[in-house]
């Protein structure tokens, strides 16, 4: 009885379950990352995923205005893929390079908000971002395809917008666009389209 017991927590061991993630095909990472996006944007965008290793890879060079980020297969229990102009790359990869040095939550925009006052990252004067966020089963990579269980949610950031600089409120109101983070390099326009 005991091995047996032994045999499935060895099976749950965090080491064990990191071997068992399965990596899709590139093409079926690409094909789904850049759903968010309008369809005039799909075929040119930049398209960063996950290597038959799970590192994260630049898995289509594209010449258009967008990077779109793949789903992490290891986050098995949700899915989430988003797109945000090229001109956000620098503090989107900062702070994906911060998270994998082990600073977590807030401690990541306290840093890259240092650094963009100190000029290390610039910042756009304004970028769009479009993702879709659900549970794992909103997804069918064979198809190529996300269901309605999969949420939407479009952003426009405007570093250091304020309610009295944009005239957006900072509190979300039903069906109307709110500002997020105002005053911070962070700063964005919320709109999460009801269907």
């Amino acid at each position: 009885m005991r091995r047996a017991v032994f045999a499935v927590f060895l099976l749950a061991a965090p080491g064990t379950l990191a071997a068992q993630v399965v990596i899709p095909p590139a093409a079926q990472q690409i094909a789904v990352a850049v759903l968010p996006l309008p369809k005039e944007f799909r075929d040119d965008a930049t398209v960063l995923g996950y290597s038959p290793e799970g590192k994260l890879v630049t898995l289509r060079a594209g010449t258009g205005a967008m990077i779109c980020l793949a789903d992490d297969p290891a986050a098995e229990t949700n899915f989430h893929v988003a797109c945000y102009q090229k001109s956000m790359e620098p503090f989107m990869a900062r702070g994906r390079a911060l998270r994998a040095s082990g600073v977590k939550g807030a401690d990541v925009d306290s840093v890259r908000f240092k650094e963009v006052k100190l000029g290390k990252i610039k910042m756009p004067k304004q970028a769009a971002l479009w993702s879709l966020t659900g549970p794992a089963s909103s997804v069918n990579l064979e198809a190529g395809t996300v269901s309605d269980s999969a949420r939407a949610l479009y952003v426009v950031y405007i570093p250091f917008a304020t309610p009295a600089s944009s005239g957006i409120p900072a509190t979300p109101g039903k069906g109307a666009p709110w500002l997020m983070f105002p005053g911070t390099p962070k700063a964005h326009i919320m709109f999460i389209p009801t269907m």
